[in-house]
């Protein structure tokens, strides 16, 4: 009994490991799409989104407006496709914690009422995407990939041929 649970835990490790990479990448299609849509709504609706960051008490709001809404397409635009995502996550996210101390000031009831704001799991993608990285399924995956093939790879000296060997 102990070698067919130790076994199946093996199988299940293996599957797990094959299907890692799905993990980043569907993080990535998500909070991609998702803010290549709200960056194009308001790169759309600027006069709008001005009004409300007004509304809000936000300093510049023309100038923030634009910000955020460029932030939101071209940022989703990169994560979607995994290119410089690590450094595209970190205004993405910053933009989250403002969305929060902002827009959301009057429904933050107590400490866990965070957890419920699609804000706050939006915050959580873009920090897991900063640390851990797209993936390999990413532009960025293939990137590395690429510059590790073109590396001169040191070449290990031949064992010299003795002549009748």
């Amino acid at each position: 009994m102990p070698n067919l649970i130790t076994n199946l835990l093996a199988r299940l490790r293996a599957v797990g490991d094959r299907l890692a990479p799905f993990g980043p990448l569907l993080a990535r299609l998500t909070v991609g799409i998702v803010f290549m849509g709200t960056g194009w709504g308001k790169l759309h609706t600027l006069d709008n989104v001005t009004q409300f960051f007004t509304d809000l008490g936000i300093p510049m709001p023309g100038f923030n407006a634009r910000l955020t809404a460029c932030t939101e397409f071209f940022g989703g635009i990169l994560i979607l496709l995994g290119l410089g995502t690590r450094l595209v996550a970190l205004p993405m996210a910053f933009t989250m914690v403002i969305a929060i101390i902002t827009a959301k000031r009057d429904d933050l009831k107590d400490f866990t009422s965070l957890f419920g704001f699609e804000e706050w799991s939006y915050l959580v993608f873009f920090v897991w995407l900063a640390v851990a990285g797209p993936g390999p399924l990413s532009l960025d995956g293939l990137l590395a990939r690429l510059r590790g093939k073109g590396a001169a790879q040191p070449k290990l000296p031949r064992p010299a041929l003795r002549p009748g060997a």
